[in-house]
């Protein structure tokens, strides 16, 4: 099995040459700063192509071990890079912004030696909106500023879930705020990222939809979001009159309430040994 797909520059900067062969040689020869993520036989590094920024995602197959545990689960293992490029693609089809994809390969008949790769170019300057919220309790954005963000995310989240999609990592980490080059916010533009995990089906199926909606509202638990911000969010998400979701969605809003709290005293567990605990 070999599937590659190159689009500009890489069209040019890989002509005449191996793909994989060339994602290998930047997987091993980046230097430790340009290293973003090495977990589980996948690197993520940033280089440079005429001063412009990519992300390369190389991933060495998956062990044996972690596609029957995905199974066990119920759960379709992610055997490369395919997923994400698809991901990608889908979100654009459905008017979500997200990363943009130039190049993807894969290849190598067995799961838990397939090489695959995607490069993306990078998204800059930009800051995740967990960052951008961690100071919101104790300094509260403008509420026009906070008003858009919220709006956004709630449009981002009901375009993937009507068009089909789940995250399964649906944290305020994983929203990208574009900045202007001084640093500052002009009008907030947001882009979904990390959709290495994310299930495509026609519908999205209600439990997947409220695993992803729980960790949207977990990460967003200690922000200072004040009860006339949650309604916003979800007449925006559901896109009907405030009334009708009160009395039609009560049980999801209950469950959303003890799953966040769930997931909550989970981190705190896991982070307990911590001087500080951070979202």
């Amino acid at each position: 099995m070999r599937k590659v797909e190159l689009r500009p520059p890489l069209t040019t900067l890989w002509a005449g040459r191996d793909p994989f062969a060339a994602a290998a040689e930047l997987a091993r020869s980046a230097p430790a700063g340009a290293l973003a993520r090495d977990i589980e036989g996948r690197r993520t590094l940033r280089f440079e192509i005429d001063h412009r920024g990519y992300y390369l995602k190389a991933q060495n197959g998956v062990s044996w071990g972690r596609i029957a545990e995905e199974w066990l689960h119920l759960r379709r293992p992610i055997l490369g890079a395919s997923n994400e490029w698809q991901a990608i693609e889908r979100c654009h089809a459905l008017g979500i912004p997200t990363m943009t994809a130039v190049g993807y390969g894969e290849c190598g008949a067995s799961p838990a030696r397939r090489q695959s790769f995607l490069v993306t170019e990078a998204i800059e300057p930009a800051e995740d909106l967990d960052v951008v919220t961690r100071t919101w309790r104790e300094h509260p954005p403008a509420t026009r500023d906070k008003r858009a963000l919220l709006l956004q995310v709630a449009d981002i989240a009901r375009r993937l879930h009507q068009g089909g999609m789940n995250h399964r990592d649906f944290y305020l980490c994983h929203f990208l705020l574009r900045l202007a080059p001084d640093g500052a916010s002009t009008r907030p533009q947001l882009a979904l990222i990390d959709l290495h995990r994310a299930q495509i089906r026609r519908s999205t199926p209600r439990r997947w939809r409220d695993k992803d909606l729980s960790a949207l509202y977990f990460s967003a638990l200690d922000i200072g979001l004040t009860q006339r911000d949650k309604l916003r969010f979800l007449k925006a998400y559901f896109d009907r009159p405030l009334r009708d979701i009160l009395q039609q969605e009560a049980r999801l809003l209950q469950a959303l309430e003890r799953e966040a709290a769930r997931l909550k005293r989970r981190f705190e567990r896991k982070f307990a040994h911590r001087p500080a605990l951070q979202r």
